[in-house]
């Protein structure tokens, strides 16, 4: 089987699977998990920066969706950094490598998802390098060890909410388990990026954690997802905002609730600096502890 190579290990997260086991240990015990104990989540947020500014949060959601007595056939992950008129974009069949070992494309939900939709299909050859999916891949070979993936690219427009519940549908009536990931980051802001509406990063700080990435964090909470594509779009505080908005729609198809946050921070605190980004882990579930 051809696998598309990990072109991101070893400058965006570890290279070898020691390493990547390594830096997985250090991450799980950053977050204060006891909170989270007892529920079932069916997806997630999770940023994408290299894993040294975002990892720690990416690593505890998707430790998240990993349950001992909750077997995972499929995790699907949407991403891309995508505009409103960019195509669909679909792995649909191979594998992924990582440094933990290679993840399949299950390629009977994929194959599936292009007859209803139309797709730009990437191979293990040709695609687009780009980091919002890969750097969730050692993480999801971690703790789901025997899930296959669906890797799509989605952009911030309407009709991909129509693919968020096709996946889960579709899903069901092949008989799969399967749990969905949203990969974004929240305000790119500063020099680097071109957005300086506060004036300087320092000075800008407060308002970017507590009012415009906060906006979106809100949406994201209420589980609405019309309101997630229009905060991305209008205040520029969501990179991916057509990958959350449509697992935030699977995640509701799947029967989630309710939203709870793993944490929140930025690259600022990492690297002070005259441009920085914010990064939010959230996980979707069922709104009381499972007995």
């Amino acid at each position: 089987m051809t696998a598309r190579k990990a072109v991101l290990a070893g400058s965006w997260y570890p290279g070898s699977a020691a390493g990547c086991r390594r830096e997985i240990e250090t991450f799980l015990e950053e977050i204060d998990f006891t909170d989270h104990s007892g529920r079932k989540f069916v997806g997630g947020i999770v940023p994408h920066a290299g894993w040294y500014y975002s990892g720690s949060i990416a690593c505890n959601v998707i430790r998240g969706l990993a349950e001992k007595d909750d077997p995972v056939d499929v995790v699907v992950v949407f991403g891309m950094h995508l505009h409103p008129r960019s195509p669909n974009y679909i792995m649909a069949e191979g594998s992924w490598e990582t440094p933990l070992g290679d993840i399949e494309i299950h390629s009977g939900l994929a194959a599936e998802l292009t007859k209803r939709f139309d797709f730009t299909i990437e191979t293990a050859r040709h695609f687009t390098q780009d980091n919002t999916i890969e750097v969730q891949l050692p993480f999801i070979k971690y703790f789901l060890r025997n899930a296959r993936l669906v890797p799509m690219g989605v952009p911030p427009d309407q009709k991909s909410l129509d693919i968020g519940k096709a996946v889960v549908d579709i899903a069901r009536g092949m008989g799969l388990r399967i749990k969905v990931i949203g990969s974004t980051d929240l305000t790119h802001y500063g020099t680097n990026y071109g957005f300086m509406p506060r004036g300087a990063a320092s000075k800008a700080l407060d308002w970017v954690t507590t009012e415009n990435d906060a906006g979106v964090i809100s949406a994201m909470i209420q589980m609405n997802p019309e309101k997630v594509l229009d905060q991305g779009l209008t205040r520029q505080n969501a990179c991916c905002s057509g990958a959350a908005a449509t697992a935030i729609t699977a995640a509701v198809q799947l029967g989630a609730t309710s939203a709870e946050t793993v944490k929140y921070a930025t690259s600022f605190e990492k690297s002070p600096g005259d441009s920085f980004v914010g990064y939010v882990g959230l996980l979707f579930g069922q709104s009381e502890p499972v007995p």
